[in-house]
């Protein structure tokens, strides 16, 4: 059993980039859903599927990767918040990654969205982690 279920999410996603994996299986549960949509929504994965025929379920994850130069869409993905120290950010806070070029996944009140997202809603929360 493993402690961090998000950090194993990005862990899996790393991972399949490195080896160039076209398609990544996850575990689902219902933030690595939504983590899954907002990844989808920005353009850093091509495709996503929810297959629950088991007690807890399959994200497949389709990823993303250049045509001609077979980069991934996906170059950096972070943790920035743990079970030991969480980060929380107000609206005045907000991380900025690689200076608006990358995006920040927050967990707020009001679901799992962007920072930029968090920031027009004027809510904060808990920054999950840092795509690029």
């Amino acid at each position: 059993m493993y402690t961090d279920p998000i950090a194993d999410y990005l862990t899996r996603v790393r991972n399949a980039i490195k080896a160039n994996h076209r398609v990544v299986e996850i575990p689902a549960s219902n933030i690595k859903k939504e983590i899954t949509k907002v990844l989808f929504e920005k353009g850093y994965i091509t495709n996503y599927k929810f297959e629950d025929q088991e007690s807890q379920g399959i994200i497949k994850v389709a990823l993303k990767y250049h045509p001609i130069t077979k980069v991934p869409a996906i170059r950096t993905i972070t943790r920035a918040s743990k079970p030991g120290l969480r980060k929380y950010a107000g609206v005045s806070t907000m991380p900025r990654v690689l200076n608006g070029l990358g995006i920040a996944i927050l967990s707020t009140s009001k679901g799992v969205m962007t920072d930029k997202e968090a920031k027009q809603l004027n809510v904060g929360g808990e920054v999950l982690c840092y795509v690029y």
